[in-house]
């Protein structure tokens, strides 16, 4: 059986999380050994229960062969309990250490990853695989060593008992190995690609449940149910091939060898006619041709469910090789405790993966003064949102640089980074919990008193307040049940309460009303206060309130002024005031 080189790393992945276990592994081991040693000499129990309790008709000998029999079971019984919680427990470990290794590997990976990745299709392959492992090796490998032992002592002990017998037997094991081999290979290649099926159906669900507002808006359910029926049974014939080969597989293995066991049966029984053997012989050797059989069928049954573990291990092994574009620990310079906000671009440019024909940014370079508030602004595609990815570091710098306080940004360890600035999305994102538990997000060990000042500052207290446990109301996955507004409101609470010195603001008004808008900006001052403000904006009032105007377009900064200046000397910034501000007054006239 060959084994790939991508299993080969996962099989070195799975020893590696094993290995610190090796208590516990060496424990499952010799109770394996100590259980597999008493049921093989259950078949000399046998023997002396025939041949010394029942052939010599005494009620001595036959009381003395049945308590033989019963400690023999005890210490089957023991050491098989042994074995279960040992075995069941390393794999229970063991995996719940390779799911924390792949979530915490995957939450360092830069977005770009997951741009190029379905996440739900990454959701489904962590949890589905993941499960295959636990059952592979909390139970599975288990058994595929017990029955080699079964197996090969069983082998051993039929020679011991009668070679004669013992060499029919061998007669069919070529029989067996051959099938084993051969359907082995497509039960991997058809495993695989059934795992790859189910992660299609995972994701499929999880993006329509996630999204199903709008598959109810638009009426489409009817496609969708046709879709994923596709889906299914498609997961289903792969699945469905691989089943007919395991089936094939075991039945194959169970015939053959059963049907050797048959054979010496006829034989062995014409010698204990002619006197050649004795009864218990006989019967010791069939219990050992009965177990080599069950464990030859067995051993051929597991291998699919291992080659199944294989193919899980090597996309799992998959997940963990991919690489971030830059080590969230690395970096040799420390930010000081206190930044100021100071941001300097020098010259940079950035193109995303696949798009470098259209530079997201082209040579930018400008001053960010410590307090003063910027507005972006500028057509969609313009650049604006790229400027906020590169500065929280999501990204690796391709050319140019950041300098915050004059320290060049790469540098600095990401989380050192990325304590400097506080973001409120477009899209606000919040998460399954309390609305405590999403305030606190950004600062875990924040007190109520903290939570609600934050909350009253950006306007939500009231709001929550209203809910019905408050602060402590659950919220739906991505705060289902909250307006827009609501939703940017608890955003800009929580990015107050990380009270970094940077303050990044990307459409932060774009999804509230004329009421909820009118109270942000009265929050405004209290917001910006002693930060540096970035705000990418379309609304003519936060722009207003800015200090300086960056107007962007196709990547390239063009111009920075006041309002006033930029709508008399910048032909796109006046453009945008008549088509997107909606300002017909005076300025446009300047």
């Amino acid at each position: 059986m060959t084994i790939s080189p991508n299993h080969r790393k996962a099989l070195r992945l799975v020893i590696e999380f094993i290995s610190p276990y090796r208590r516990a592994v060496v424990g499952a081991l010799i109770a394996l050994v100590i259980t597999a040693g008493i049921t093989l000499g259950l078949g000399q129990g046998l023997r002396i229960l025939v041949d010394q309790g029942l052939a010599t008709q005494s009620p001595d000998n036959l009381a003395k062969a049945i308590g033989l029999f019963f400690v023999l079971v005890l210490g089957l019984a023991f050491g098989s309990f042994a074995r279960f919680y040992l075995v069941s427990w390393i794999g229970e470990r063991v995996v719940a250490d390779i799911r924390k290794r792949v979530f915490n590997h995957l939450i360092d990976l830069t977005p770009s990853f997951f741009e190029q990745n379905r996440a739900l299709e990454i959701q489904s392959r962590f949890t589905a695989d993941t499960t295959v492992l636990q059952s592979v090796i909390g139970s599975t490998v288990s058994i595929a060593l017990r029955n080699t032992l079964m197996l090969i002592g069983g082998l051993i002990l039929l020679f011991v008992t009668n070679a004669k017998l013992a060499s029919i037997i061998l007669l069919g094991f070529p029989l067996v190995i051959a099938p084993i081999l051969f359907y082995g290979r497509r039960v991997r290649a058809l495993s695989r690609l059934s795992q790859d099926r189910v992660a299609d159906v995972g994701s499929y669900v999880g993006e329509n449940l996630s999204q199903i507002k709008t598959v109810q808006a638009f009426n489409h359910q009817p496609h969708d149910r046709r879709y994923f029926a596709e889906v299914s049974e498609k997961a289903f014939d792969i699945a469905r091939q691989r089943i007919r080969q395991r089936a094939w597989l075991t039945t194959l293995a169970i015939s053959l060898v059963m049907g050797a066991v048959g054979i010496v049966i006829w034989i062995g029984g014409l010698d204990v006619i002619h006197g050649r053997i004795s009864p218990g012989e006989l019967a010791a050797f069939v219990f050992y041709s009965l177990l080599v059989g069950v464990a030859a069928g067995a051993i051929s049954e597991v291998i699919g469910e291992l080659q199944r573990a294989a193919g899980s291990a090597a996309r799992l092994f998959e997940l963990l090789q991919t690489e971030p574009e830059r080590r969230p620990e690395t970096g040799t310079d420390r930010l000081p405790g206190t930044v100021t906000g100071a941001i300097t671009l020098d010259n940079l440019s950035f193109s995303y993966s696949g798009r470098t024909e259209r530079p997201a940014l082209a040579g930018v370079s400008l001053e960010i003064q410590p307090g003063e508030t910027l507005a972006l602004v500028g057509p969609s595609g313009a650049g604006k949102s790229t400027l906020f990815d590169l500065l929280l570091g999501f990204y690796p710098l391709q050319a140019g640089s950041i300098r915050l306080d004059g320290i060049d940004t790469a540098m600095v360890p990401l989380a050192d980074l990325r304590r400097c600035f506080a973001l409120v999305p477009q899209n606000p994102a919040l998460f399954h919990g309390t609305v405590a538990d999403n305030l606190r997000y950004a600062r875990p060990e924040a007190n109520q008193a903290e939570i609600e000042q934050a909350a009253r500052i950006a306007h939500a207290h009231e709001f929550i307040q209203a809910l019905p446990q408050g602060y402590d109301t659950p919220l739906g996955d991505a705060g289902q049940g909250l307006s827009g507004g609501q939703k940017q409101r608890l955003a800009i609470a929580r990015a107050l309460l990380a009270d970094a010195p940077i303050l990044l603001l990307d459409e932060a008004t774009s999804a509230l009303d004329a009421e909820s808008e009118h109270l942000i900006q009265q929050a405004m001052p209290a917001l910006t206060e002693g930060r540096t403000t970035l705000v990418i904006a379309h609304r003519l009032a936060t722009v207003r309130d800015a200090d300086r105007i960056a107007v962007f377009d196709e990547g390239r900064l063009l111009a920075v002024g006041s309002h006033d200046q930029l709508i008399r000397d910048n032909a796109l910034y006046r453009r945008l005031a008549s088509l997107q501000f909606r300002d017909t007054g005076s300025q446009t006239e300047h």
